[in-house]
């Protein structure tokens, strides 16, 4: 197993300890909990500039990087929603999109086509990661600017979710519904 793909894996590995450390009612628990998830963050463009840069693309990781992000982002999103930081329905907009997409991956890695994210979609990915990650530090930081870089995600979330299906509808056999 390569490197990325072990960087990979150490991303989800730090999701329970993130969780975990996100309920335990101990002095300093919440800030590192923060922490923990800013460092799992940071090893997604880590394992994704890794594996470009030494040619060690794999189907594992073409499978288990953008799943391991999507746990990250909803376990800190559903302890964001339980806190009162953020209302549930920004995060089933998120979800649904995701979900959505994924299918739409599913359906083209089938057809033997690989569908790389495109710019929106990292643009949705960094604003939801700076803004969730803003958010776990309340109470110690101000909510407000967090807020605006989550709410401009879930914005991109709903944007570049229809900018991936326009431009990859050739992937939908639309003759066959």
């Amino acid at each position: 197993m390569n490197i990325a793909n072990k960087l990979t894996l150490l991303r989800m590995g730090m999701v329970p300890i993130f969780v975990l450390l996100r309920y335990l009612h101990l002095p300093f628990a919440l800030p590192i909990s923060g922490i923990v998830f800013i460092i799992a963050s940071l090893t997604d463009m880590l394992d994704g500039h890794y594996a470009r840069k030494h040619h060690l693309i794999t189907n594992f990781g073409k499978f288990a990087d953008p799943l391991a992000d999507k746990i990250l982002a909803a376990s800190a999103m559903i302890c964001l929603v339980d806190s009162g930081l953020i209302p549930a329905w920004s995060v089933i907009i998120i979800i649904s999109r995701e979900f959505a997409i994924t299918g739409f991956r599913i359906i083209a890695a089938s057809e033997n086509i690989n569908i790389a994210a495109g710019p929106l979609g990292k643009l949705k990915t960094i604003t939801q990661l700076i803004g969730l990650s803003l958010l776990l530090f309340y109470p110690l930081i101000s909510p407000g600017i967090g807020l605006f870089f989550y709410y401009f995600s879930v914005v991109m979330t709903v944007i570049s979710g229809i900018d991936y299906i326009v431009r990859n509808k050739k992937v939908l056999d639309l003759e066959n519904i």
